[in-house]
């Protein structure tokens, strides 16, 4: 039962780029499919992207295609945000489904903060 942590999360002008991780320390992430999420202020719960268990397949919202790219190895996945706007600006969390992307996810890391300000 792996215990997910997210690291990469701050403070980021409009344009900027940030690099989140996900991890499970002290076991491997390989055994999952890592989907990436966001709750800005005020809003529900978005998927943001996920990544397939071998990571042959991703996918990604509508909202962050072309600036966002998910990627991962055998301990670790990765979301790489680029062009970073305002409403970009959430708690962002990852979390591992056994099944796949579009399955239930079971596991998931408490949260990072991305703002996204001038």
């Amino acid at each position: 039962q792996p215990q997910l942590v997210e690291s990469g999360g701050g403070l980021v002008e409009p344009g900027g780029s940030l690099r989140l991780s996900c991890a499970a320390p002290g076991s491997t992430l390989g055994h999952y499919a890592i989907g990436w999420f966001r709750r800005a202020p005020g809003k529900e719960r978005e998927e943001v992207s996920c990544i397939s268990l071998s990571g042959s397949r991703t996918t990604y919202a509508d909202s962050v295609k072309g600036r966002f790219t998910i990627s991962r190895d055998r301990d670790t996945a990765y979301l790489q945000m680029n062009d970073l706007q305002p409403e970009d600006t959430a708690v962002y969390y990852c979390a591992a489904s056994n099944i796949g992307c579009g399955y239930n996810f079971d596991f998931w890391a408490p949260g990072t903060q991305v703002t996204v300000s001038s």
